[in-house]
């Protein structure tokens, strides 16, 4: 799914939210009877699964990020020590 086709409302939910969201989807086709109306609903279900993975990798691309320039200012610290 292309970023252009994700509704507004997602991209400035968590992933918290999202997966609430979803959680309330898989409720709503569990207690579907009418199978029509199922596929939409599933469809819509799979693009929100997507915008989940793209955001949670995003995360932790993040977070990885981080944690080496932590280990970098760490590093540069020790090293300061050892010199003096």
């Amino acid at each position: 799914m292309k970023d252009k086709n994700i509704p507004n409302n997602y991209n400035s939910l968590s992933l918290e939210e999202l997966t609430d969201q979803a959680n309330k989807m898989i409720e709503d086709l569990e207690n579907q009877k009418d199978l029509e109306n199922s596929i939409e609903k599933y469809q819509d279900l799979l693009k929100l699964n997507n915008i989940i993975e793209k955001k949670f990798q995003k995360d932790v691309k993040n977070i990885s990020e981080k944690t080496k320039e932590n280990i970098l200012k760490i590093n540069s610290k020790k090293n300061a020590k050892r010199i003096k």
